[in-house]
């Protein structure tokens, strides 16, 4: 039966309860643009907390489920105009990959929190799954949603900086920067390795700016070498690292990333320094991207003023100095997936695509973080952790857990 697109997209959470910060993010982003409905979740792995949990969001008591598996299997038995057309994953990274994989295989679409899995292993299994089941995966590495991230990737794509020679990239906060920030709920799964993997800080804010640092160059990490570290007694796992960079162009660069930088909120911080220009933008000023000249005065790009690349204006959403900031950004990426989901659905209707025929309009469709990202990303935390436990310098960026276990570590 062919489905009408007609409506709004709808979406199941897996996760995102009582406490959980990340998941009100999600409900909040996905639903601004009015393209998409929450209509049924299991949020919680205790399930009288999650059916509670669903219906404190009003949803229908039917669809509040007890647990993840139970809403796959029933709301596979729906009718195709009923049951949901996606899920938004939000759980702790261990249940990232059994969550997505059995979603796929029930033939629902896919919307996962960061990172995509608790191991490269498992990233490269998905990406084999979606490649069989030909369905839409969307991975939440936020910062890309940003209009001025945009602009600056058109800037450097338009070669407005010349040969890139050095990415500086920073991701800075101090809420784990003592043992009783320990408590929360957010700290306790992300200090612990059966649930958050073999990172804390790479893996929960390092592997963002590396995303971030390659989407804007439009560059690929081909070399790194990295130092992290453990600042608080009793931790596992690392609370801050520094990370050298080299890339497939020859240009190199630095990350940093760190959770006990006291006195820090969220400081994203990116710098490209070109043979001709730089370009500087920070989260904290997210309206707002520097380019700076050696021969003439720095010109400041405001969100909304003047010529703005077209991949830029379509993710503007207010006027100028109307600052637009994270949940706009998350929105971004959800109302960009909510349009790859309503062509899949009816590909021929303009109306219902909400599109224009034309090649921007794809590749604003297209400007998700998907798959690839995915694997880049849960590849860049095992890079990471390897190289830091070892005392060679520099080491290649392998993208498959055989080449990481079998690399001879050598200094290059």
């Amino acid at each position: 039966m062919k489905q009408s697109g007609n409506r709004k997209i709808r979406m199941g959470m897996v996760g995102g309860g009582e406490g959980a910060f990340i998941g009100a993010i999600h409900r909040i982003a996905a639903q601004l643009d009015n393209q998409i409905e929450l209509v049924c979740g299991a949020f919680s792995s205790k399930p009288d907390a999650s059916i509670a949990f669903g219906q404190s969001l009003y949803l229908d008591d039917d669809r509040c489920y007890a647990s993840y598996k139970e809403m796959f299997a029933k709301e596979a038995a729906m009718s195709i105009e009923q049951r949901m057309d996606m899920v938004a994953i939000v759980t702790p990274n261990h249940l990232h990959f059994p969550v997505a994989k059995m979603a796929l295989e029930y033939g629902f679409h896919v919307m996962s929190d960061k990172p995509a899995t608790l191991d490269l292993a498992q990233a490269l299994e998905l990406k084999t799954i979606l490649e069989e089941t030909n369905l839409l995966y969307g991975l939440t590495h936020t910062y890309t949603g940003y209009p001025m991230v945009k602009e600056a990737k058109a800037q450097v794509s338009q070669g407005k900086l010349g040969v890139i020679k050095k990415i500086v990239v920073e991701y800075s906060q101090g809420w784990l920067a003592h043992k009783s920030d320990e408590s929360s709920k957010q700290a306790a799964w992300r200090l612990d390795p059966k649930q958050a993997g073999i990172s804390c800080c790479m893996g929960d804010i390092g592997v963002h700016a590396a995303n971030l640092a390659e989407y804007v160059s439009g560059l690929s990490i081909t070399s790194l070498c990295s130092h992290l570290s453990s600042n608080v007694t009793g931790r596992t796992l690392d609370d801050d690292g520094t990370v050298l960079l080299g890339f497939n162009s020859g240009a190199h660069g630095v990350l940093l990333a760190s959770q006990i930088s006291v006195g820090e909120e969220n400081k994203l911080n990116l710098r490209i320094y070109g043979e001709n220009a730089s370009i500087e933008w920070s989260q904290l000023e997210p309206n707002s991207l520097w380019i700076k000249y050696p021969d003439q005065p720095s010109q400041l790009i405001r969100a909304g003023v003047g010529h703005m690349d077209a991949i830029t204006q379509s993710n503007l959403r207010t006027p100028a100095g109307h600052p637009e900031g994270y949940l706009e950004a998350f929105a971004n990426i959800y109302l960009q997936f909510s349009h790859q989901i309503r062509a899949r659905i009816n590909p021929d209707n303009v109306d219902i695509t909400q599109l224009d025929k034309t090649q921007m309009d794809k590749t604003a469709m297209n400007d998700v973080p998907g798959i690839n990202e995915a694997v880049r990303g849960m590849a860049f935390i095992e890079n990471v952790v390897s190289a830091s436990k070892s005392a060679y310098k520099w080491h290649p960026f392998f993208l498959t857990p055989e080449e990481l276990i079998s690399q001879e570590l050598k200094p290059e």
